[in-house]
C-alpha cells in the first residue's frame, strides 16, 4: 500500500515504515505529524484517485529529527567580463517516518471543520450587516448645476 502525498508544498509517494527528508515542519523531534492532502491511495491495486485530493484520507508520521542537507556551491560566471560570485546554501530538512496510510478516519474532522468554518462565516456577514445599520445614512447627492449655455461665436472677417 503506497500513497501520494503533499507534504510542505512538495508531493511524495510514501509507504508504510519510510523514512523520507522533508521541508522543515514545525513539530518538535518525537512529535506525530498528520497529513490531510492525499492525492492518490494504491491499495494492493485498488486505486483511489481525489480530485484534487481524497476526503477523509490521511498520512500519520513521526518526526525523528531536524538537520540541514548537503551544501550546494551557487556559482556565476560572466566570461572575459571579470564577474563572479561564488554562494552556498544548505536547506533546512526534517526526516520523517511515515507510520500510518489511512483512506478514511479524517473525514469526521474535516466535515467538522468545515461546519466551524461556515458558523464563523455567518457570524462575520451578521456582524457587517449590524455595522450596516448602525452607519449614519448617506446625505442627499447636491444639485447638480446647470451648465452655462455656449457663448456665441463671432465670426472674424478676414482683411483682404
Amino acid at each position: 500500500m503506497y500513497a501520494i502525498v503533499e507534504i510542505a508544498g512538495q508531493q511524495f509517494k510514501v509507504e508504510k515504515d519510510q523514512q523520507v527528508f522533508v521541508h522543515r515542519l514545525e513539530g518538535k523531534e518525537g512529535s506525530k505529524v498528520t497529513f490531510d492532502n492525499v492525492l492518490l491511495i494504491d491499495n494492493n491495486g485498488k486505486i483511489n484517485v481525489g480530485a484534487p485530493a481524497i476526503a477523509g484520507a490521511s498520512v500519520a508520521a513521526k518526526v525523528l529529527e531536524h538537520l540541514k542537507g548537503d551544501k550546494v556551491i551557487v556559482f556565476k560566471k560572466k566570461r572575459r567580463k571579470g564577474y563572479k560570485v561564488k554562494n552556498g546554501h544548505r536547506q533546512y530538512l526534517t526526516k520523517i517516518q511515515i507510520e500510518a496510510i489511512s483512506e478514511s478516519g479524517a473525514a469526521k474532522k474535516t466535515v467538522v471543520a468545515k461546519e466551524e468554518k461556515a458558523e464563523k462565516v455567518e457570524k462575520k456577514v451578521e456582524a457587517k450587516k449590524e455595522v450596516a445599520k448602525e452607519a449614519k445614512p448617506k446625505a442627499a447627492p447636491k444639485a447638480t448645476a446647470k451648465k452655462a449655455a455656449p457663448k456665441k461665436e463671432t465670426k472674424k472677417e478676414d482683411k483682404k
